[in-house]
């Protein structure tokens, strides 16, 4: 419910940062787009309350809670509607891939386990181009990961992707590379500098890295 109205929120924060780049006034921005200056006003969130205040406000008039006004939006898969008139699918370079990697995130490994393919979301960042991420040692991706031989590693797949629900456009970029634990002191260090916190909490000291061979992407733009 709250990544709901936080995607509307920043969408209006990138409209009113776009507008000012260009040297726009809302009244301009009305004008070129047709629009009436007091919705672009709105989109914008300002002048007003903001879009969580003012569901909050509808709510409280309806006898209701914000919690169950967005109940049906909330609870619908990312992706589930319909695609976008006229779509068109992009293959992104390796540049393009490693730009959308670049803020790290969560993503998903995928590898074969010792219950057959696996899939597990994982908080990453990358150092020096490799993919950094943290688990508990003895864990599943510790575990079904060790080879039990030096310098022999698992090959594994590394996905990460943004929907955008309100453009019906999106991207998703796949990481293919060699599954290193990180065991040298210096090594540990630079993995940690990274920041990267687990994203289950706890205490999860095993730094591992994905080293890519192999980086391909995909963009959905919308028509």
């Amino acid at each position: 419910m709250s990544l709901q109205v936080t995607t509307i929120e920043r969408l209006g924060r990138r409209i009113a940062q776009r507008r000012d780049a260009l040297g726009l006034t809302r009244e301009d921005l009305a004008e070129r787009s047709g629009l009436e200056a007091g919705y672009v006003a709105y989109i914008e969130g300002e002048p007003g309350p903001s879009v969580r205040e003012a569901l909050t406000r509808l709510a409280e008039a309806l006898d209701t809670t914000m919690e169950d006004l967005l109940g049906e939006v909330a609870d619908t898969p990312a992706g589930a509607g319909p695609a976008a008139a006229h779509p068109e699918l992009v293959a992104l370079d390796e540049g393009e891939c490693r730009r959308l990697l670049e803020p790290g995130g969560v993503g998903r490994i995928a590898f074969e386990g010792r219950y057959g393919p696996t899939v597990l979301p994982v908080n990453f960042r990358l150092s020096e181009g490799a993919i950094v991420f943290r688990t508990a040692p003895g864990g599943t991706t510790d575990q079904d990961l060790r080879t039990g031989m030096q310098d022999v590693e698992y090959m594994v797949a590394f996905e990460v992707d943004r929907i955008e629900e309100l453009t019906r456009g999106g991207w998703s970029v796949l990481v293919q590379g060699s599954l290193h634990h990180v065991t040298e002191e210096e090594e540990r260090a630079t993995a940690a500098a990274t920041g990267v916190e687990p994203w289950a909490g706890g205490e999860r000291q095993q730094y591992l890295k994905i080293i890519p061979c192999r980086l391909t992407g995909r963009r959905i733009k919308p028509g």
